[in-house]
């Protein structure tokens, strides 16, 4: 962990993606709350506001990894932060009117170019740090997300409490400036920034652009370890998109309609507590018993607790098994995220990343659509959190079926090759 940080570098690029994270979070929480608070009884939009932040990927996935691989990431990364804190601005001026319908647009159009800055970040991570270093550095950005589910949800509330909409929202501005900044003043190696050479804009064509997606698309097919792996994140997106209004919609509508604010805070904050702990003993069982069975074993507890949830009538006992979901949650995310760099070469790391996050979030849109059009006539909180499980074991017993053979062909493959190159070698 210490080389990471002494490693110049990796630290600009390790604090500007907390900066960006921090600018998305923080405007974003806090427009959930404005939007419960403003029109409390129509929670269709707060659940279109999610929609707002998913729906983007599905109508640039085909560019983002294209662009990430053909052209400088460093200049993406910090481009994506800046023209987010520009759209920002524009995002008060709305809020200011009270034009719901610019709002989301500039919501759509804020998290269009976020998904610009994904790729282009872990192709430089990957280029920036030794392969041995994957698994804390994954670990490193799980913490990252343990530390905003700890505070965002609470950073948030406590940002639309003190100063209001607009605060937040200059904070967020603030917040990608700092990181565009940083990214730009950041060294990173040419390996990291261009790994497929130069390419102007002006040989940018459409027919370029959708032949390195077949491409993509064509890795992918033909590497079937890492097609099992990323079918399962179909089914992520829709655990991610329920949870996306999971903790107020409980608190709001079943648990605490008086307190909701207060403790769908508490909820995000034992989740992150959670997740801090899973992220600190992940690396060590994941050393110990290999990624395959934490990822599926993870999994398969995950469905228990959060049917578990789902049962429960009791803010205390919610609470403690939201701080065990969390603690088995964090291993998966990190073997998952700590396996791609492994498996994707740094030349297809934009393209297959991109292709990665359409997939989740067509789950997401999926999940937050049917709950638009349901909640709570017809679906309930309690059957939200039922959801949630049949997905998480399904993904379980998924991985459970593929994963173990796929991984024992890949590392026969990988011994063969080792001894090839070595008898050549002699």
């Amino acid at each position: 962990m210490k080389s990471l940080f002494r490693n110049p570098t990796f630290c600009k690029l390790f604090i500007a993606t907390f900066a960006s994270q921090l600018g998305t979070v923080i405007g974003n929480m806090a427009f959930a709350f404005y939007l419960v608070d403003r029109y409390s009884e129509r929670p269709s939009l707060a659940t279109m506001a999610e929609l707002m932040y998913s729906l983007p990927t599905l109508t640039v996935f085909w560019i983002v990894g294209v662009i990430a691989d053909r052209f400088d990431r460093k200049h993406i990364a910090a481009y994506s932060d800046w023209i987010r804190a520009g759209l920002t601005l524009l995002l008060l001026l709305f809020v200011h009117y009270d034009m719901l319908f610019f709002c989301f647009l500039m919501l759509f159009l804020r998290s269009s170019i976020s998904k610009f800055f994904g790729p282009a970040e872990m192709g430089l991570l990957q280029g920036s740090i030794d392969q041995d270093q994957y698994v804390q550095a994954s670990g490193l950005n799980q913490m990252i997300m343990g530390m905003f589910m700890l505070f965002g949800m609470s950073l948030g509330a406590g940002a639309y409490h003190f100063i209001g909409i607009k605060g937040a929202f200059i904070i967020d501005c603030v917040s990608f400036l700092i990181s565009g900044l940083l990214l730009a003043w950041g060294d990173f190696p040419e390996r990291a920034r261009i790994p497929n050479g130069r390419t102007s804009i002006r040989e940018l064509r459409l027919s370029l652009l959708f032949k390195d997606f077949w491409h993509g698309l064509r890795y992918i097919s033909e590497n079937r370890l890492l097609l099992v792996l990323i079918s399962g994140f179909l089914f992520f997106g829709i655990v991610n998109g329920v949870f996306s209004v999971l903790p107020i919609f409980t608190m709001k509508y079943k648990l605490s309609p008086d307190n909701y604010v207060v403790h769908s805070s508490l909820i995000t904050v034992f989740m992150g507590i959670g997740f801090l702990i899973g992220s600190i003993i992940a690396p060590h069982f994941i050393r110990r018993f290999t990624r395959t069975p934490i990822l599926i074993s993870g999994l398969f507890i995950s469905s228990l607790l959060i049917g578990g949830l789902g049962t429960t009538v009791r803010i205390e006992v919610y609470l403690v098994l939201i701080l065990l979901a969390g603690i088995t949650i964090a291993p998966i995310n990190i073997a998952l995220g700590s396996w791609m760099p492994e498996l994707v070469p740094p030349q297809n790391m934009g393209r297959v990343n991109s292709l990665i996050e359409p997939i989740m979030m067509l789950g997401h849109s999926l999940a937050l659509g049917g709950i638009a059009l349901t909640f709570p006539f017809w679906l309930s909180v309690t059957w939200l959190h039922y959801m949630l499980a049949f997905c998480t074991i399904a993904v379980s017993f998924f991985y459970l079926r593929f994963l173990p053979s796929l991984v024992r062909n890949q590392l026969v493959y990988s011994t063969g090759e080792k001894a090839i190159a070595d008898g050549k070698e002699a």
